[in-house]
């Protein structure tokens, strides 16, 4: 897979899942009370801004509605940019706002969330905007119902398996989720939460011990060195190494390890914790002077200047345990590591292209 290129220029902000279904649900009231189609609806957001989103779909009866949007990450390449985010409402009788999942939206089966089990997927925030948009409108109106939203994502299934939620035990669909109600270009905050949510389930099912590393691949080799391990275990930081960190030094975890691949390893070795490309590249005066650290000439030092990419140190150095250059560079990893878990035991594996393995030999 290519790497994504930033677009140029100033980057334009979007809308969360939450903000999303928020709309939607408010255009659905309104269009009951009015009977009519809406096109555009208001949204208060968390941070206190307002945004004006406009609506894709829209049906209603006396006290039925559908309605959806369609969300817009801006320029965040996220995984549900585009997609129809939308629900189904119901009044009813009592004075309760109940909230169902519909089809696309994900089924919290593990403790560890901020949500029972048994409960669609819509996280705190997204239900507090919705609960408060509704109840401004019944308020304003003089209406004495309650509701019953049902919130649905188009395709939600299928997009579900490019998220990390069946590992958090999400399944069968997608989170509603924001704690702003914008999304910020890359700063991939879903990622992000996905990451503190595998951390809070892994506590919540008995697991005091994780494996942090970049991915699957990276993962589906981890899991020979820990194989009593469960799936919960294992939390993909992806280039989110610093993040990951500091939830970790925040918990209850009492060992972590990292795997992790040589690219990266060198960007932590020098400090760099956000590992993207777009924010951070291999600094190779810091590995010169790691490898003139281990006694190597500056035959070497210029070899290591002529290489385009950090994986091709392996060309230099052999991969395996006993070599210098490989523990120096863990030895870094580590220490800039402990600079942020300092009260988790920790180790630190560097994991090479096929699978093998050099674990860091603590002092």
């Amino acid at each position: 897979m290519g790497l994504v290129k930033v677009p140029d220029g100033p980057l334009r902000d979007g809308f969360t899942t939450g903000t999303s279904a928020t709309a939607a649900v408010k255009a659905a009231l309104v269009s009951i009370i009015e009977q009519k189609k809406q096109s555009k609806v208001k949204v208060h957001l968390p941070i206190d801004k307002i945004l004006e989103i406009e609506i894709h779909t829209n049906e209603f009866t006396t006290d039925w509605a559908k309605c959806s949007v369609i969300k817009d990450a801006g320029d965040d390449p996220d995984v549900t940019n585009g997609a129809e985010v939308g629900c189904e409402i119901q009044l009813t009788k009592s004075r309760e706002i109940k909230f169902v999942g519909g089809e696309g939206v994900g089924t919290v089966t593990l403790p560890g969330l901020q949500l029972a089990v048994g409960e669609p997927a819509i996280n705190p925030v997204p239900r507090k905007m919705m609960t408060s948009a509704v109840q401004k409108l019944l308020h304003d109106f003089q209406l004495e119902c309650g509701l019953v939203i049902s919130i649905f994502v188009t395709n939600g299934k299928a997009l579900a398996k490019r998220t990390l939620n069946e590992r958090v035990g999400i399944l069968n669909g997608l989170s509603i989720l924001g704690t702003s109600g914008i999304v910020k270009p890359y700063s991939s905050s879903s990622y992000i939460a996905s990451i503190e949510q595998g951390i809070d389930v892994a506590l919540a099912n008995g697991i005091n011990e994780v494996v942090i590393n970049s991915g699957a691949r990276s993962e589906k080799y981890l899991r020979q060195l820990f194989p009593n391990l469960t799936e919960q275990s294992f939390i993909h930081f992806g280039n989110w190494i610093g993040e990951t960190l500091q939830k970790i030094s925040t918990s209850k975890i009492e060992k972590a390890s990292i795997g992790i691949m040589l690219g990266k390893a060198v960007k932590l070795a020098y400090g760099r914790t956000d590992t993207h490309s777009c924010v951070s590249s291999w600094n190779k005066e810091f590995v010169v002077n790691l490898a003139e650290a281990c006694g190597y000439d500056a035959t070497i030092s210029d070899k290591i200047l002529a290489l385009n990419m950090a994986g091709r140190l392996t060309e230099i150095f052999p991969f395996n345990n006993d070599e210098i250059f490989y523990q120096k560079l863990l030895e870094a990893c580590y220490f800039q590591s402990k600079e942020i878990i300092n009260n988790v035991t920790l180790d630190v594996y560097l994991i090479g292209m096929n699978g093998e393995f050099i674990k860091y030999k603590k002092i």
